[in-house]
């Protein structure tokens, strides 16, 4: 089962200090188990400048067992990439992550953000030779200049784009009368798309 009460106290220190490490959470919907995270890309990277968002699901209870052991904390966050990267690591398809600590490295001691912080990490330093996506190693290893490049236009491409203008955007659908917090996570999941947005939005 999920222990919300620590997820509730996770999003506020979290979000405490999101000055300080640029890292935000929060919920997709009322349902705090499923969350939005977004990392800014670390400097000296390929990804500097641009922010990727992570659709996060906190696995629950197993009912057909009924092990109070089971969900979050207990199990690894599922934790994807909704923004599209072009890292050894990541599916540059699906968005999923290579990392260990999402998978059986995992520990209850461990939090959402020090999962994000564990994925920052990564963009800074992939592990071609235990890789999500194999034509991204492939070219990490054999022509490393062309990944820089690819990797950066990417980031220009689909992880600053939706920080353009984002204020804006929530100003005017909250003047329509949308909660603020409502606003931001539905703009966050279409990627700043202000008319998906806004069909999502009036649609509930």
């Amino acid at each position: 089962m999920v222990d919300f009460a620590r997820v509730q106290k996770e999003l506020q220190e979290c979000n405490r200090d999101i000055q300080l490490s640029g890292i935000r959470v929060s919920p997709k919907s009322d349902n705090l188990a499923h969350l939005i995270g977004a990392i800014p890309g670390p400097h000296g990277t390929p990804y500097e400048g641009g922010t990727f968002n992570i659709d996060i699901t906190l696995p629950v209870l197993n009912r057909v067992v009924l092990d109070f052991a089971d969900g979050y904390p207990f199990e690894p966050p599922k934790m994807k990439f909704t923004t599209k990267v072009w890292h050894p690591n990541i599916s540059s398809q699906s968005g999923a992550i290579c990392l260990d600590i999402l998978k059986d490295q995992w520990s209850p001691a461990l939090t959402l953000k020090t999962a994000l912080l564990s994925i920052q990490a990564l963009l800074s330093t992939p592990e071609p030779d235990d890789p999500q996506d194999a034509v991204v190693a492939k070219q990490y290893l054999r022509d490393y200049q062309t990944f820089v490049g690819t990797a950066r236009y990417w980031t220009e491409t689909f992880a600053k784009a939706s920080a353009l203008g984002i204020e804006e955007k929530v100003q005017k659908l909250v003047e329509m009368g949308f909660p603020e917090a409502l606003v931001r996570s539905t703009l966050e999941v279409v990627a700043g798309d202000e008319n998906m947005a806004l069909e999502k939005l009036c649609s509930g």
